[in-house]
């Protein structure tokens, strides 16, 4: 059996920590896309000494275009903030455009890379666009404050894909339940240290899904959620 700290549990930057050791086996609590990601070789089969959760981020982006239009019903014009240095926010980025044009929206893309570009890049999107698509990832969520801020100075909804970013300001996200998740993790380090293999253990998905609502956001925009979809919240912040 192998000792608890020969097994590393990551929730940021796994494909660093895969890079830094290709023997210690590495657990990572989340990942938008293992595979394009470059951690695994299949979400069945990873192949090294890398598993953990996906947490589908690209996948979700025309569900949260939906649950978006559903607040505001005259969306037209999208803009779509990520960190290009991250190649899961540009994947998430491309899923987002296709499935904006799909929906007949007009698409605004703000390509980041440093915490200094955030407030500019918004504050460009005064009268361009109704609404913020925020992709999650390391930088954003350190300047998920500042994002807000600036999206609510400009009177820009905010889509998010974690309920930290509701908390900082925006107005809605939906995605993965991270405590689930978490809590998973451990079954991962459990199985490694009672002898199986990275290799062996299969990339699992997200078994719950949050839609949380920052009613206080919402006013402050002079939007109105629909009851419905308040009712169909996991949390709603007032």
């Amino acid at each position: 059996m192998r000792s608890i700290s020969t097994v590393r549990s990551v929730r940021f930057e796994p494909l660093a920590a895969k890079q830094a050791t290709s023997v210690i086996p590495i657990v990572f609590a989340s990942s938008g896309d293992p595979v394009a990601g470059g951690l695994v070789a299949s979400l069945a089969r990873p192949g090294g000494n890398v598993t953990g959760l996906a947490t589908l981020v690209p996948d979700l982006a025309g569900k949260r275009l939906e649950l978006l239009r559903e607040v505001v019903p005259g969306l037209g014009r999208l803009a779509v903030l990520g960190n290009v240095g991250n190649p899961i926010s540009v994947l998430e980025m491309g899923e987002v455009t296709t499935a904006a044009r799909t929906l007949g929206l007009e698409v605004v893309t703000l390509e980041i890379r440093r915490a200094q570009d955030v407030a500019p890049a918004v504050e460009a999107l005064k009268g361009r666009a109704d609404a913020l698509y925020v992709c999650i990832d390391a930088l954003v969520n350190t300047n998920r404050i500042r994002i807000n801020t600036s999206a609510l100075g400009v009177r820009l909804p905010t889509m998010h894909g974690s309920r930290d970013y509701v908390e900082a300001g925006g107005l809605m996200s939906y995605g993965a339940n991270y405590p689930d998740l978490f809590r998973r993790t451990g079954d991962y380090v459990d199985k490694i240290l009672r002898g199986a293999k990275a290799a062996d253990i299969p990339v699992e998905q997200p078994t719950k899904f949050d839609l949380v609502v920052n009613q206080t956001t919402a006013k402050a925009l002079g939007l109105t959620v629909p009851p419905n979809l308040l009712a169909r919240a996991d949390e709603v912040i007032e």
